[in-house]
């Protein structure tokens, strides 16, 4: 039987990947966004595209009722689980995406919460889905995302998927932190400096990864949470090898001891630069929907770095990805001045 897929809020990075996945795969899928954003030229015409207001909860029990499976990539909050309840006998599959985020550390705070290196929350190695979650009911993406999935594993009968990402890479993504080494290359740097030695991991996520854990969700409806991470986690210095190996740059690494340039340097300051090992076990995974890792980061990277680069063209890259220019910290990752006086050139 073929699977019948709606993808809420499928406009975007995770949306696109889990619809080229599905539709691979022979599903029927249907598209439901805004309206604001264009779907690539691939799917145009493959898909079934509807107008959609998340905020509307009626308009959403309306459009997803009676589907094989609904993705909702844009729930943030306890009152976006509510639509769903009324729907439970009506949804084969229901997958939701959460973060990785919602992890408590075992010192008692949270990566929102933290404001440095001394409160940064201390994992185990790796983490499993039964590790503690935020439960503070404060405002915050994490934990609003955790009471977000309190809320949906209470309703009873649902067929619920939550699915926990770490940092996601893809095409269409709008904050690609592996602008730190595209950019490099672009620019012909022969040296590149690596805080903690480059043997940071902060868990990556592959658009990929996500949309074959959403196609299994939907062939093995169940209530569960999983991870959904890039197996095994590159360290930043291996995600450096793999950009430029894509890009074919050749450039030394310079792996720096963290605060190597002093208290006041951003040198070899990077999107991964944690300092603690963020690692996601996809065990349950593997246990729940016989999944498999369809590739390292170093395999899956390619098309996200062929996309930003399209994306930026000869503009400038802070007007097209604000969110990479001010979210992340990047506008420190390129003081090549301050490099070269550290490094000797």
């Amino acid at each position: 039987m073929r699977m019948n897929a709606l993808l809420v809020g499928g406009s975007g990075q995770i949306g696109i990947a889990a619809a080229r996945d599905l539709l691979q795969a022979g599903a029927s899928v249907t598209v439901a966004h805004r309206g604001g954003r264009a779907l690539p030229a691939d799917l145009r015409g493959h898909v079934a595209e509807a107008t959609l207001d998340r905020a509307d909860p009626d308009a959403l029990r309306t459009l997803a009722r009676g589907h094989d499976l609904v993705l909702d990539c844009i729930a943030f909050t306890p009152a976006d689980a509510e639509p769903y309840a009324s729907l439970v006998g009506e949804l084969g599959s229901l997958v939701v995406i959460s973060t990785a985020s919602v992890y408590l550390g075992t010192n008692g705070t949270w990566m929102d919460a933290a404001t440095g290196e001394d409160d940064f929350p201390r994992f185990p190695v790796p983490i499993t889905e039964e590790h503690p979650t935020v439960d503070a009911d404060v405002d915050g993406y994490s934990p609003q995302k955790g009471a977000l999935e309190r809320a949906l594993l209470a309703v009873d009968g649902l067929p619920v998927t939550i699915l926990r990402p770490g940092a996601i890479h893809g095409p269409g993504s709008p904050a690609l932190r592996e602008w730190y080494f595209i950019k490099r290359a672009l620019d012909g740097r022969r040296r590149v400096p690596l805080t903690d030695r480059g043997e940071s991991r902060f868990g990556t996520t592959a658009t990929a990864v996500i949309a074959d854990l959403v196609r299994r969700a939907g062939e093995h409806p169940g209530r569960r949470v999983l991870n959904a991470a890039d197996d095994p986690a590159p360290t930043a210095l291996e995600i450096g090898q793999a950009v430029f190996a894509h890009l074919g740059h050749e450039a030394e690494f310079d792996l720096l001891p963290r605060g190597a340039g002093g208290p006041e340097s951003t040198v070899g300051q990077h999107p991964w630069a944690v300092p603690v090992p963020v690692v996601m076990s996809m065990e349950a995974a593997r246990r729940e929907l016989d999944y498999a890792p369809i590739g390292s980061h170093r395999s899956t990277i390619g098309p996200a770095i062929d996309d930003m680069i399209a994306a930026i063209g000869d503009g400038d890259w802070r007007e097209r990805f604000p969110a990479l220019a001010h979210r992340y910290g990047a506008d420190g990752w390129f003081d090549y001045d301050a490099e070269d006086a550290l490094l000797g050139d």
